[in-house]
């Protein structure tokens, strides 16, 4: 019996180009499709169908069903982190994620060791989601990056992270600290994804926008090289995609000093970038703009066609420059996905 093929996401990852890209899309577990409301309605809360395995190994795969999508990503949120260090955190309906009083930063470090148990439920997922899915096709585990994770836990909410900024600014011995407390957790989080199922693992950092080169060099440069180290320090070889979302030209300084495989570009980001990005030999991954995938039509076919001839020359991964809108047509996700598969 011949052995299954290589899924073409880590082909990508390891460096090949392949004579079309692999695709997935950011969010596409969930949101958008009818039967993922359908089945958010049977759990009391969403933190709770999080930590559900069965309902988010459900969820995880609905989109594989329906799309001839090359990988898929566990269903989570990167704000169980903050929950599993001791953060309350809970989900607003129609408003999104609250958080209560940051702890002490003493308290938090005590319980880095406990929070990777208190994820055990994700793992799980991981590994329901691999035993069920077709071997040519990857699964991705993910986390969210330190300074993003902190902006909610600084703020206590979703917002424009000017006080999250601030704070860094006046507290830097606090933030760096809060964000070391978030390394630890990360790895920890991400070595059990791997050992659970993830093949591929990755860090969104959503909120890199507006940031200094000196503070994006500090707080998302540094945190991710950390994990990254933390975790092929406990043996885990697993490939990394790192997506610095809004970080515009200071994504060249992010390929070169972070041992990433992929990097992960936003929609402002140039066909040069992402050829130099290649050139230095790294994989990306992008960049369609998640209105236009929600627009759909001429436009949006041609916008993928236009991505797939600039970055097609070299390893390169189909994906959105952010995650898929709940209001996105699915006839639309389905008419992108077949564009680029040629299905």
């Amino acid at each position: 019996m011949s052995e299954p093929a290589k899924p073409r996401l880590l082909r990508a990852l390891a460096g090949e180009t392949l004579e079309r890209p692999p695709v997935w899309f950011m969010r596409q577990a969930g949101r958008s499709l009818p039967e993922y409301r359908e089945l958010r309605t049977r759990a009391p809360d969403f933190i709770a169908f999080c930590h559900n395995p069965q309902m988010a190994a459900e969820a995880t795969l609905q989109p594989m069903r329906r799309f001839p999508l090359d990988a898929a990503i566990v269903f989570a949120d990167i704000l169980l982190l903050p929950k599993a260090l001791g953060q309350k955190v809970w989900f607003e309906a129609g408003e999104g994620p609250r958080l209560g009083e940051l702890p002490e930063l003493s308290a938090m470090e005590a319980e880095i060791e406990a929070s990777t148990g208190r994820l055990s439920e994700i793992g799980e997922t991981l590994t329901r989601v691999r035993a069920e899915l077709e071997q040519d096709r990857a699964l991705i585990g993910f986390a969210g990056a330190p300074w993003t994770v902190a902006t909610y836990m600084i703020e206590g909410r979703g917002s424009d992270r000017s006080g999250a900024r601030t704070y860094a600014y006046q507290n830097p011995e606090a933030l760096d600290r809060l964000l070391d407390i978030l390394v630890e957790s990360t790895a920890r989080y991400l070595v059990m994804q791997a050992k659970a199922g993830a093949q591929a693992l990755k860090l969104f950092e959503s909120w890199a926008e507006g940031l200094a080169e000196d503070v994006f060099e500090r707080i998302v440069i540094r945190p991710h090289a950390a994990i990254i180290e933390k975790v092929r320090a406990a043996g885990i070889d697993t490939p990394f995609i790192g997506f610095p979302r809004g970080a515009g030209a200071l994504v060249d300084n992010y390929a070169a000093k972070v041992p990433v495989q992929a990097v992960a570009l936003d929609t402002q980001a140039s066909a040069a970038q992402g050829q130099r990005i290649q050139a230095g030999g790294k994989a990306i991954q992008g960049a369609l703009d998640n209105l236009l995938l929600r627009a759909g039509g001429p436009a949006m076919d041609a916008r993928i066609d236009a991505l797939i001839e600039q970055w097609g020359k070299g390893p390169y991964i189909f994906n959105l420059g952010h995650g898929v809108l709940p209001d996105t047509p699915v006839e639309h996700i389905e008419r992108a996905v077949r564009r680029v598969t040629g299905t």
